[in-house]
C-alpha cells in the first residue's frame, strides 16, 4: 500500500510540474503578442461577455456562442472571470485539463493490471505526447477538456461508475459538437468490444442525438449557417446530411484521400511517438477515435494532419488505451521502463514545437514594449480595429475587429473609437505593405488623430472620444 501511494504521489508530481511548465510556456506566447484572434481571442471575448451578464456574442464570428461548435461546456469559465477577468484563465484551464489526462491514464494502466511503476511510465508516456505541449501553444480550444474526461469515462465504465461515466459523457459532448462522433464511436467500441453494454448504448445513443441537435438545429439557430468545418469538405457535399450521404453511396470520392502519401505521413506522425506499444490485436479502442480520424484524413485543411493543431486530441486517449492494453498482454516492442520513456522523450525532442520560443515566437520583439504602451492607453470599452495578434490583448469589450491582408478590405473606421497598428510586424503574409496604407489612410481621416507613435506602432483615437 506504501509504494502505491509513492507511485501515485509521483504521478501527481509530474502533474503539477507539466501544468507549470504548459501554463508558462502559452502565458509566454500570448505576452510576446504571438497568439491570436483564432481562437483565443474568441473565446476570451465569449466567456468575459458572459461574465458581465451580457450577450455572448462573438464581433469577430458575428453570432452567438452557441453557434461556433454548440460548446455549451466554456459557460462555467465565466465564473473564473467574475474573479479576475483575464485571458490567463483560459490558459490554465487548458494546461490543467491537458497535464490532467495522466491521471485517468494511471489508473486505467492499474486498472488493466500494470505493474505500479508500469502505471507511472504510462503517464509519463502520455504527458511526453507532443500533441499536449504542441496543442498547448495553439491558442485556447475547449475540446482540451474532453481529453481527461474520455479516459475517465473508459474508467467509469470499466469499474461499474454509471453516474460518472454519465456525467463525464454530458460534460465531453458539451466541449465541442464533432465530439459527439467520438461520444457515438466510443459507445460502439464498449458495446461490442468491452461488452459494456449499458455503457456502450448511452454514449451511443446520446452522441448520435446531440450531433444531430447540435448540427441541425443549434448551430444553424444561433450562427445561420450550418457548421462551420462543412466548407473543409465541400468535394464530399454542401450540408452535414449530404456529406454523410456522399459517404455512404460514394465512397469512390474518399478513396483517393485515404489511400495517400499524405494520410500515411499523417498516421506515422500520430503512431511514431507510440509505435512501441501498438499491437494488431490490441487496437480496438482505436474504434473510438475512427470518426476524428476520418474527419482529419478527409478534410482539405493540411492543419488537420499534424500533431500541432487540437484535432488529432480525441485520437489521443484511444492511443493510449492501445497501448495500455498491449502492455497488459505482456506485447509491444520495449517492456523496460528506461527504453519507453527514453523513446517518448526522442519523440517530444523531434516533434515537439519548443523551438517556436526562440524562432518564430520572437520576431517582433523589437516592438513588444511600444506595442504595451499603447495598449495601456486605450482606457475605455469602445470598440477597438487592430491586428490578429494585438486583438486577444484587447477583448474585453462588446466590439472588436481584426484588420490584417488576408481579411479583405478594412471595416468602416467610424465605427471604432481605437485603432492599433503594427507597421514594422503587421499580420499576414501576403501584402506587407497593408498597414502602412492603412496608417497612411487614417492620417489623413478626419475623425481621427494620432494618441501614441513609437517603434512604428500607432495608436488613432476617434476624435468624438477626445475631450
Amino acid at each position: 500500500m506504501r509504494k502505491l501511494f509513492f507511485q501515485l504521489g509521483a504521478v501527481f508530481w509530474m502533474i503539477s510540474i507539466s501544468v507549470l511548465i504548459l501554463f508558462g510556456c502559452s502565458s509566454l506566447r500570448h505576452t510576446l503578442f504571438q497568439s491570436g484572434v483564432f481562437d483565443l481571442g474568441i473565446y476570451d471575448q465569449v466567456v468575459y461577455l458572459m461574465s458581465q451578464g451580457q450577450p455572448p456574442i462573438s464581433s469577430f464570428l458575428g453570432f452567438h456562442h452557441l453557434g461556433n461548435h454548440a460548446a455549451w461546456a466554456v459557460y462555467p469559465l465565466a465564473l473564473l472571470y467574475k474573479i479576475y477577468p483575464s485571458p490567463y484563465w483560459l490558459l490554465a484551464v487548458q494546461a490543467v485539463a491537458l497535464a490532467l489526462g495522466a491521471l485517468p491514464t494511471w489508473y486505467l494502466a492499474r486498472q488493466a493490471g500494470l505493474k505500479e511503476n508500469q502505471a507511472v511510465t504510462m503517464s509519463a508516456v502520455y504527458l511526453l505526447y507532443p500533441l499536449i505541449f504542441n496543442v498547448n501553444l495553439f491558442e485556447f480550444h475547449p475540446e482540451v477538456m474532453a481529453v481527461p474526461v474520455l479516459l475517465g469515462v473508459v474508467l467509469a465504465a470499466r469499474v461499474g461508475k454509471l453516474g460518472w461515466f454519465c456525467l463525464g459523457t454530458i460534460f465531453i459532448l458539451g466541449c465541442k459538437a464533432v465530439l459527439s462522433l467520438t461520444v457515438a464511436a466510443m459507445g460502439f467500441w464498449l458495446l461490442v468490444f468491452e461488452k459494456r453494454r449499458v455503457y456502450g448504448a448511452i454514449a451511443l445513443i446520446a452522441g448520435i442525438i446531440w450531433f444531430l441537435i447540435a448540427s441541425q438545429i443549434i448551430i444553424p439557430l444561433f450562427s445561420n449557417d450550418e457548421v462551420a468545418a462543412v466548407s473543409r469538405y465541400s468535394y464530399l457535399g454542401d450540408s452535414v446530411l449530404e456529406i454523410a450521404k456522399n459517404l455512404l453511396l460514394k465512397p469512390q470520392l474518399v478513396l483517393s484521400r485515404i489511400f495517400s502519401l499524405d494520410t500515411l505521413g499523417y498516421l506515422a506522425l500520430l503512431i511514431a511517438p507510440l509505435v512501441w506499444g501498438l499491437t494488431p490485436r490490441q487496437l480496438t479502442p482505436l474504434v473510438s477515435a475512427i470518426p476524428a480520424l476520418a474527419l482529419n484524413i478527409l478534410s482539405d485543411k493540411q492543419a488537420q494532419r499534424d500533431l500541432i493543431h487540437q484535432y488529432s486530441l480525441p485520437i489521443l486517449p484511444f492511443l493510449i488505451l492501445a497501448v495500455i492494453a498491449s502492455l497488459s498482454a505482456g506485447k509491444g516492442w520495449f517492456k523496460n521502463r528506461r527504453t519507453i520513456i527514453l523513446w517518448a522523450l526522442l519523440a517530444f525532442i523531434v516533434l515537439g514545437k519548443y523551438s517556436y520560443f526562440w524562432s518564430r515566437y520572437l520576431r517582433s520583439i523589437d516592438t513588444w514594449q511600444a506595442t504595451r504602451q499603447a495598449i495601456a492607453q486605450i482606457h475605455t470599452k469602445g470598440a477597438v480595429l487592430t491586428t490578429h495578434s494585438i486583438a486577444p490583448h484587447l477583448t474585453h469589450r462588446p466590439f472588436i475587429q481584426f484588420t490584417d491582408d488576408l481579411s479583405g478590405s478594412p471595416p468602416d473606421f467610424k465605427q471604432f473609437e481605437y485603432i492599433l497598428l503594427n507597421v514594422r510586424h503587421p499580420d499576414g503574409t501576403h501584402n506587407p505593405e497593408f498597414a502602412k496604407k492603412l496608417v497612411n489612410q487614417l492620417k489623413n481621416n478626419d475623425y481621427f488623430q494620432i494618441t501614441y507613435q513609437h517603434d512604428d506602432v500607432y495608436l488613432f483615437v476617434n476624435n468624438s472620444s477626445i475631450k
